[in-house]
């Protein structure tokens, strides 16, 4: 048998197709590589996206008994009635009638009363709620801030607005008005005040640079108000209004209306914020007949007390 001549250089075409057949394999090897690492980058861009913040939770998280809240001796002042009482029917009285409430940890509330002996009566209503924002970006303060602003509405107490800065124009360059009257000597123009026209049947006075007519009073003519111009309603202090010195925030509200016939019956609240806690002291008096109406100071003083004693408890 004949042996082939070997020439170097040259390379069988067995090798040729091996060669060409692990190009391939390699190409394709290398093309899941790349995809598999482009789809890794994407997984990873996706988890290291920043993620919304989480507001704070609120300071409060349970509330304390309400009924039990509030001192005896603090109630026999806020209920008058209750010395005419019998020890077990002024006991009664004094120990309240606690709110009906599904969740004791998010609202309570608390309701005491008692009959004086010339018929009228004394009320108090205390509420107490805990907010809780179900929105992760709002935070439970935020939340109670704005069920406490619900109540200053309605008390007819306005909330101040901060205004937003209107921004300045940029300047366009010097502007030239047109000339008006007559020109004076050194060439600027020189307005002449229009004449003032004065009512039929009176005398004018043209001393200085206008005309004033003699028998009309100044203030008239300067539009400032006479002697005779009835004035704004002077303020008492004893109107609804902001409080300082309680809670984040507070308020106190009077409102006084009829109550049976000739009855009168005054409400006072006070409502103050503290965090993500709102509570509300309502005291109302009820008279009868002809006996005045309920004192404001007397009954705002008492509710800020007792408000003041609660902000206190808080605290705790």
């Amino acid at each position: 048998m004949q042996r082939k001549r070997y020439s170097p250089g040259r390379v069988p075409g067995t090798l040729l197709g091996l060669g060409a057949g692990l190009g391939v394999a390699l190409g394709a090897l290398t093309g899941c590589s790349a995809a598999g690492t482009a789809e890794d980058v994407t997984v990873d861009a996706k988890a290291g996206s920043a993620a919304a913040p989480v507001a704070p939770p609120g300071r409060y998280r349970t509330l304390f008994e309400p009924c039990g809240a509030v001192p005896q001796a603090a109630l026999r002042e806020l209920l008058p009635g209750t010395v005419a009482l019998s020890d077990v029917e002024r006991a009664k009285a004094l120990r309240g009638t606690a709110a009906v409430t599904y969740d004791t940890d998010r609202r309570v509330g608390c309701t005491w009363s008692a009959d004086t002996a010339d018929g009228g009566s004394h009320r108090l209503v205390l509420d107490v709620e805990r907010v809780v924002s179900y929105d992760p970006t709002v935070s439970d303060a935020t939340r109670a801030q704005e069920v406490y602003t619900r109540k200053q509405l309605a008390a007819g107490i306005a909330v101040p607005v901060t205004p937003t800065p209107t921004p300045t124009a940029p300047a366009t360059g010097p502007t030239t008005a047109p000339a008006s009257g007559t020109a004076g000597t050194s060439g600027a123009a020189t307005t002449t005040p229009p004449a003032t026209t004065a009512p039929p049947g009176t005398r004018t006075s043209t001393t200085g640079t206008g005309t004033t007519p003699t028998g009309v009073p100044s203030s008239a003519a300067t539009g400032a108000p006479s002697a005779g111009t009835p004035s704004a309603p002077a303020t008492t202090g004893l109107e609804p209004r902001l409080l300082g010195g309680l809670g984040d925030i507070a308020f106190v509200g009077d409102t006084l209306g009829s109550a049976g016939g000739a009855g009168r019956q005054r409400v006072v609240s006070v409502v103050f914020r503290t965090s993500n806690v709102v509570v509300t002291v309502e005291y109302r008096q009820r008279t009868t007949g002809t006996a005045p109406a309920p004192d404001s100071k007397e009954l705002q003083d008492r509710a800020q007390n007792l408000a003041r004693l609660l902000a206190n408890r808080l605290e705790e």
